[in-house]
């Protein structure tokens, strides 16, 4: 480690001398450089942690000390017989009462020696630290070759840092920590929570948070678009070397997570492939292919889930490790298949990845192409404020709650177009007669006016829209129009 206060006044050949009593300052504090300087004021050409060696006197010491104890300096050595003989009082006393080691330095030992001994200890340490660094990262490839490459990885790292280490999957969930035991329920949901939006964000980003077992700094792992983690390591006193080792960790245990995606994508196309044996009817042939490797499908009666979105690669790494039913792929969708308890939180999915979704009504596996399009039909309806809506609620609206959609008010204000040029309160009137069935009195009343004043209106809206009202299904076209526009 570098030099500290003690060793470099244990120097015989030195002969250093310390003034100030041993209980001011930290004497064991590692000095970062040593400097000479007789400036007034040389702390703008100071670091701090580093020690100060001048041969003349400060004219006023108070000021002088206190600035280079606010500036960090560890320590100051006078130089005797240069200047003057002796260290002055004043300066003695000052470095007391503000706290700052104050050492003199003989005549016959001249300031580059000092230099010349913290310099040395401070390449000593860092050469150590480097080739500390080479065999950590040595030991850690190493690792990398055994059967769980991932976990041996991990644990290394933990034993040359000797801090804890974790990994919190893509599902946000800790899959794994070094040493073992070493977070507890606490610390493990804090890693969890502070991994949560840089999985949510998709993006490669880092952060830091603090446990119950000290402070972390969190790294995403994988690519933007598909992270597959976050790695949490405790980052309490890491320096420059072990920060170094970190990031080959991080380069390492990305790629033993991406060396998963081969068998990740022949579960995926296995997934999709049992699905389209579902829905093209081929149950038995479905069921068999998915139990040794998926497990059993969900029994009827059954629901579909219909998502989509730019996110849906990282969802479907989610439910990989969080599905309750069935689910899989079918190309820029993910669908799901399961009882009311399994799709239940298809909602809060569509929140996490910011997807978009409808949901069918219940079905048998024999009926999943109907479910499918109840399900896209639903998902069409799909907005901010509902990004998964039900078939159910869409049905129970009736038909004319299908008018709600953009191509259906299109084509309702070209329609309506005449009506609104000629009299923009003309709509409102064929709404009010519509809405009471026609009857010219009833809807007259509504509107306050006379029964001929609204037959006129009707004719006038006849005569615009070059049609006949007496009929059904005009009345029922108009009024279709005039909801949708609405």
């Amino acid at each position: 480690m570098p030099a500290t206060l003690t060793q470099l006044l244990a120097r015989p050949e030195l002969g250093l001398r310390l003034l100030t009593p041993s209980s001011v300052g930290e004497l064991d504090a590692p000095l970062a450089w040593a400097h000479s300087s007789d400036l007034p004021d040389p702390t703008p050409f100071l670091a701090p942690g580093q020690v100060l060696l001048v041969t003349q006197p400060p004219e006023d010491a108070e000021p002088y000390v206190q600035r280079l104890v606010e500036h960090g300096i560890a320590a100051v050595g006078f130089g005797t017989e240069v200047v003057r003989d002796g260290t002055p009082a004043t300066l003695i006393e000052a470095c007391t009462r503000q706290g700052l080691p104050l050492f003199e330095v003989p005549y016959r030992t001249p300031f580059i020696a000092v230099v010349r001994f913290v310099a040395d200890r401070v390449a000593a340490d860092a050469y150590a630290r480097s080739t500390w660094a080479l065999r950590a990262s040595r030991a850690i490839s190493l690792a990398a070759l055994r059967p769980d490459a991932l976990g041996a990885v991990l644990s290394e790292l933990s034993r040359q840092i000797e801090r804890p280490v974790a990994l919190v999957g893509a599902d946000g969930a800790v899959a794994r920590s070094h040493p073992s035991g070493s977070l507890d329920a606490r610390a493990r949901r804090a890693l969890s929570e502070a991994a949560d939006p840089l999985l949510r964000s998709g993006r490669r980003a880092a952060g830091t948070v603090g446990t119950d077992a000290g402070p972390f700094a969190l790294q995403t792992l994988g690519a933007a678009g598909r992270l597959r983690g976050v790695l949490a390591v405790g980052s309490d006193g890491l320096d420059a070397s072990a920060q170094q080792v970190v990031t080959g960790v991080v380069a390492l245990a990305g790629l033993a997570l991406e060396q998963s995606r081969a068998a990740d994508a022949a579960r995926a196309r296995l997934r999709t492939a049992v699905w389209r044996a579902l829905v093209a009817g081929e149950a038995a042939v479905a069921a068999s292919i998915a139990e040794p490797v998926l497990g059993p499908l969900p029994h009827p009666p059954l629901r579909v889930a219909v998502l989509h979105g730019p996110a849906i690669a990282a969802a479907a790494d989610w439910l990989e490790s969080n599905a309750d039913g069935f689910f899989a792929r079918d190309g820029q969708e993910i669908v799901l298949l399961g009882d009311d308890a399994g799709v239940a939180g298809v909602a809060a999915l569509a929140a996490r990845f910011d997807l978009r979704g409808g949901l069918s009504s219940s079905t048998a596996l024999d009926a999943l192409p109907a479910a499918v399009a109840q399900a896209q039909t639903a998902r069409n309806r799909a907005n901010a404020d509902d990004p998964v809506p039900s078939f159910d609620d869409l049905a129970a609206a009736g038909m004319l709650a299908l008018l709600h959609t953009p191509d259906a008010r299109a084509v309702a204000e070209t329609s309506l177009r005449p009506l609104v040029a000629a009299d923009p309160s003309l709509p409102r009137v064929l709404r009010t007669w519509l809405d009471a069935d026609g009857v010219y009195d009833v809807a007259a009343r509504q509107l306050g006016m006379h029964r001929h004043t609204l037959r006129a209106r009707v004719a006038d809206a006849e005569r615009l829209l070059g049609r006949d009202l007496a009929s059904f299904a005009a009345r029922a076209d108009l009024y279709a129009a005039l909801r949708a526009s609405a």
